[in-house]
């Protein structure tokens, strides 16, 4: 079946127990249109089913991973009560339990003291580090490789700091030379390394960063809300695996729960090392909460109302799958991520197939062969079209010439851009489906 129905069996037991919690108020009327609720319900049914099969291993496009069971079933259990974490008072126990999941996600980057919180995702995550580095290096710029997300350049715009991106090496990464070239002629007060790419999943040289750091002075931001969880897998190439090993040098950095974390949307995280900065974060509402003395977390996030269902669902998966290397969690994105390498090597022997960077995390980025790169273009765009239709479903990234030269010596590029199919094999359900993923490609790659 490809949707999971029978996790639901446990819904009803623990709302009960829920339920208990407030059995000593008085009853209140339950006047519910509960025919009307059930028709507009299977209404919604029909509607969301005109979507990608997201949650099934043929889906291996965009960044879409399904929630845990555990975490599905604990965002519906809160759903009863529906906190708000902005304060102690609208969400006293999912705060609490947003403080220890936020702690661990901390811990698993070696972070024993540390300030941070949920968020709407890694847009906004980034954002409140931006911010911070702005207040505390003003009139200085913004620092991200050209193959960062593009939300780094419109955060930076939105809050009026000036931004250079630094050009990208063969491999997708920040170039340093071309960083250390910026470096001299202006004044950098924050640079971005991306722990994992969202179009390539390439991920930046952060010790050859951090030693930049070490002469220019400047902040180190991780974005890390793809690459993250990475840090706990066994099977990186080395490089890749000193990058991660790193990230505890850094001074703010970003993490998507609803990337690999098994969370619904939206569910981001922002982590400062240097607890001091929520002195930035000061306001005088008037309004604010006064029922409790303790530090409350809308007082060290840029957002006021927040779901508490967000902390409540990640609190229960790190309960069910612990933040360990070696553990359960960690396995899946290993297997996730052999599943990627072992469809290059297929990709790659295969002469109807041109690969270019080798994956780092999950990603992939490959293509029809062709002469030209407007003829692989078109080819990719027709190959995407066509797996669709045998129910694989794939995605589509628009790549420099610079970057693909090098691994394309014999294609003439007739245009400074190539549509190339990008699969991000995420789930770890991939690495046993990938003969009959295989299968298919080899179909689409030789129809006429």
């Amino acid at each position: 079946m490809p949707l999971d129905t029978d996790s639901l069996s446990l819904l009803p037991e623990a709302l009960n127990r829920l339920n208990a919690a407030f059995a000593h108020l008085p009853d209140e009327p339950q006047d519910q249109d509960l025919e009307g609720i059930k028709k507009v319900l299977n209404t919604v049914a029909e509607r969301m089913g005109d979507n990608y099969p997201y949650q099934h291993p043929l889906y291996a496009g965009q960044m879409l991973k399904p929630p845990h069971p555990v975490a599905r079933l604990a965002y519906a259990l809160s759903m009863w009560i529906n906190p708000n974490n902005h304060a102690l008072d609208g969400g006293r126990a999912s705060s609490a339990m947003e403080k220890e999941a936020v702690g661990k996600i901390a811990a698993m980057f070696g972070w024993p003291r540390h300030l941070g919180h949920l968020c709407g995702g890694g847009t906004l995550a980034n954002m409140e580090a931006l911010w911070v580095a702005g207040r505390l290096r003003p009139g200085t710029c913004i620092a991200a490789s050209s193959q960062a997300h593009y939300t780094h350049a419109r955060i930076s715009e939105v809050l009026q700091l000036d931004f250079v991106a630094v050009p990208a090496d063969s491999r997708g990464r920040m170039d340093m030379e071309a960083l250390e070239a910026i470096l001299e002629r202006q004044t950098v007060g924050t640079v971005v390394a991306t722990m994992g790419s969202t179009g390539l999943g390439a991920v930046d040289p952060l010790p050859e960063i951090l030693r930049l750091q070490e002469r220019y002075g400047f902040r180190v931001h991780a974005d890390s809300a793809y690459g993250g969880y990475f840090t706990l897998v066994d099977n990186l190439q080395s490089d890749v695996r000193q990058a991660f090993d790193c990230l505890d040098r850094t001074d703010s950095l970003v993490i998507d729960p609803h990337k690999h974390g098994l969370q619904p949307y939206g569910c981001g995280c922002v982590l400062f090392q240097d607890p001091s900065v929520g002195a930035i974060y000061k306001h005088d509402s008037p309004y604010t909460y006064f029922s409790s003395d303790e530090l409350h977390l809308g007082e060290i996030s840029l957002e006021c109302s927040r779901a508490g269902a967000s902390a409540v669902a990640l609190w229960a998966t790190m309960e069910h799958f612990p933040l360990d290397r070696g553990g359960a969690f960690a396995r899946g994105l290993a297997r996730g991520r052999e599943a990627t390498v072992q469809l290059y090597e297929r990709l790659h022997a295969d002469p109807r197939f041109l690969t270019a960077v080798k994956p780092e995390l999950d990603i992939l980025i490959w293509a029809p062969n062709g002469n030209t790169a407007s003829e692989i273009s078109s080819r990719s765009q027709l190959f995407f079209e066509r797996a669709a239709r045998e129910e694989l479903h794939l995605a589509l990234v628009g790549l420099p010439r610079e970057l693909l030269e090098s691994y394309w010596p014999d294609v003439e590029f007739d245009q400074d851009s190539v549509t190339c199919l990008r699969s991000c094999l995420m789930k770890p359900e991939h690495l046993d489906w990938l003969d009959r993923i295989w299968a298919i490609m080899d179909r689409v790659g030789i129809e006429d």
